[in-house]
């Protein structure tokens, strides 16, 4: 005697049931791509609109700028590398790329979204609002300025 299946699913349902899986799936991955996460792409950091149109009060003078690459050579050079290009010996334990100054997309920002994103950081980037002072802070931006020229 041949019992009688006892799954919930009948005939038909099976494939049914595969077919609901496959669209969450799918729906899944839609979702992921539109994120930017796990596809290779890196969302965008942006400042607050108030923080973007800071302007910069320290003049990029030669004196401002050697105090701005003395900062980055403490603080920001083992992530950003020696010339901003995100190749610094830390860089690779991150699990994330540092920023490349090199990147046109990142040059176009203003002094004040740098500034902003200096002040508060972003994981695994500290913020540096007690490290640097503000003076400080600016200098960097005037020296990270130099380095595209």
């Amino acid at each position: 005697m041949v019992k009688a299946s006892t799954s919930p699913f009948k005939t038909g349902h099976l494939l049914h049931y595969s077919l609901l899986v496959v669209l969450a799936a799918g729906a899944n991955l839609v979702c992921v791509a539109a994120t930017g996460r796990d596809t290779g792409r890196k969302p965008v950091w942006r400042a607050p609109a108030s923080e973007m149109a800071k302007k910069n009060p320290v003049t990029a003078t030669q004196d401002s700028i050697a105090a701005g690459e003395k900062a980055y050579s403490k603080y920001c050079v083992k992530c950003h590398g020696k010339t901003g290009n995100g190749d610094g010996p830390d860089a690779t334990d991150l699990g994330i790329y540092p920023a490349r100054f090199s990147d046109p997309q990142l040059r176009s920002q203003s002094d004040g979204e740098f500034y902003w994103k200096i002040t508060v950081g972003k994981k695994p980037m500290p913020g540096y609002s007690t490290r640097l002072s503000e003076t400080d802070r600016w200098n960097v931006i005037n020296y990270l300025r130099s380095l595209a020229k």
